[in-house]
């Protein structure tokens, strides 16, 4: 199994969205990062972990636990031309973009990203580093074990 921290702007999609989304899942679409689609495409499986993660927001930190329940599949948003996230390269034979499914494991405090930062063990994070923009990083077993212990 492996672990990772997947970003949403409470605006779009909060943890309280996710709780009460049919079936407490979603397709985790939009995502428009060649590195970001690679994860999700090349090395998320069934059952990987990942932390919900607000940002873009007031207080942005960990908000809760979620599991991917459905392997990369194309993301639909690519073809619809009204669409914010239309990208007019993709098509149905080649598709550009895709998306994992996942679903609620349980929500959890907000762990704000100032206590993240003062966690000596978590400093090699990779959403505590200058600059990461990513909106799906990976996270290794031992900051996983760490920060499910600070929730």
């Amino acid at each position: 199994m492996r672990y990772w921290l997947m970003k949403s702007e409470p605006s779009e999609f909060s943890i309280d969205d996710f709780a009460g989304a049919p079936g407490k899942s979603t397709s985790w679409f939009g995502v428009r990062n060649y590195m970001a689609r690679n994860f999700m495409r090349d090395q998320m499986q069934l059952g990987d972990q990942a932390f919900f993660y607000h940002s873009s927001c007031a207080v942005p930190g960990i908000a809760g636990i979620v599991e991917i329940c459905k392997v990369a599949h194309p993301d639909l948003t690519q073809f619809d031309p009204e669409g914010k996230y239309f990208d007019p390269k993709a098509t149905a034979e080649k598709p550009r973009w895709f998306n994992v499914d996942v679903k609620l494991v349980k929500k959890t405090r907000l762990l704000p990203l100032s206590e993240l930062r003062a966690q000596p063990k978590l400093a090699g994070m990779q959403i505590l580093q200058r600059g990461n923009r990513l909106s799906i990083t990976p996270v290794d077993a031992a900051d996983w074990k760490l920060i499910t212990g600070l929730l």
